[in-house]
């Protein structure tokens, strides 16, 4: 694979005709017919004969000629049009193995770590994984996936639901609070005064907004401890490492089985949400079709609750 990228990279790519016009051209030269060719490419017969004009005229030669009610190929035509056949055959079949792929294989959902660790794999088993068109392939990224360049064909995102060139499902709204792995009797101050908080860095500024409007006045941890990703942050609060400012929605399963606790019920919105997002292009795809409704179904409680 390695050689055969290499070869690409250093073949001559260039074209020295524009495409169109060599597509005009064996369009008509298989049809045998100007008319024949503009059906199937979808364009009006003037258009093909402008393009096979042009064609004709960057290669300086007659290409097709017409006799009586007839077009014929002449001696240059025939040696170009095998050539060209064969080239548009390879790509109509490579685009449409890109696309039989696309739409039988597993389903590529990118998504945050965080919400496939807390969020989504306590659901899975829920999840009719086995029944054709619910195929899941899950890739885990901090990193916002390039749907349109195809590294993945959907993916969950944490914002607020404008990503240009995407269709954006809304499944629920965040909001924060100090998550503790904690029993219940503790004090809650006395809790955070002698704990590290673990905190995402891109929640900062939340924590300091949840700190300053928090009744009874602002508590001070014993030491902060920044991280990269909400996962992380969370994983030190199960493991009793210490405490994390995160959602209550994203650790909902934690919390309902005595993993996690809320040390506070004061909570200050995220001013962000989840989202299932996709190319429009795939807006019909049944695997698309068959997620986002399963996801509806398991988020709904949440954005009502919102």
């Amino acid at each position: 694979m390695l050689q055969d990228n290499k070869a690409l990279r250093g073949g001559p790519m260039r074209l020295a005709v524009p495409l169109n016009a060599l597509r005009a051209f064996e369009a008509a030269a298989r049809h045998l017919s100007v008319k024949g060719a503009a059906a199937e490419i979808g364009v009006t017969p003037s258009a093909v004969s402008h393009q096979i004009r042009l064609l004709e005229d960057s290669l300086g030669v007659e290409l097709l000629r017409r006799t009586g009610a007839r077009l014929e190929l002449t001696q240059a035509g025939r040696m170009l049009t095998p050539g060209l056949s064969a080239g548009f055959r390879q790509i109509v079949e490579s685009v449409g193995s890109l696309q039989k792929e696309r739409k039988l294989g597993a389903l590529r959902l990118s998504l945050p770590p965080g919400f496939a660790a807390h969020w989504l794999l306590p659901r899975l088993s829920a999840y009719p994984a086995a029944r054709p068109g619910f195929e899941l392939e899950l890739q885990t990224t901090q990193e916002v996936a390039d749907l349109a360049a195809g590294s993945a064909d959907a993916a969950v995102r944490h914002g607020k639901g404008h990503w240009s060139g995407t269709v954006s499902e809304h499944l629920f709204d965040e909001t924060l609070t100090l998550l503790s792995r904690a029993a219940a009797g503790d004090d809650p101050r006395a809790l955070v005064s002698r704990s590290t908080l673990f905190i995402s860095g891109h929640r900062q500024d939340a924590f300091a907004r949840w700190n300053e409007t928090l009744p009874g006045g602002t508590v001070l941890p014993a030491a902060i401890i920044t991280v990269d990703s909400t996962s992380l942050s969370l994983k030190a609060a199960l493991d009793g490492t210490g405490i994390t400012f995160a959602g209550p929605e994203l650790a909902a399963q934690d919390i309902a089985a005595g993993r996690l606790r809320a040390l506070f019920k004061h909570r200050v919105d995220a001013e962000a949400g989840y989202y299932l997002c996709y190319p429009p292009a795939l807006e019909r795809d049944r695997r698309i079709r068959n997620l986002k409704a399963w996801l509806m179904e398991e988020t709904g409680d949440l954005r009502r609750a919102g």
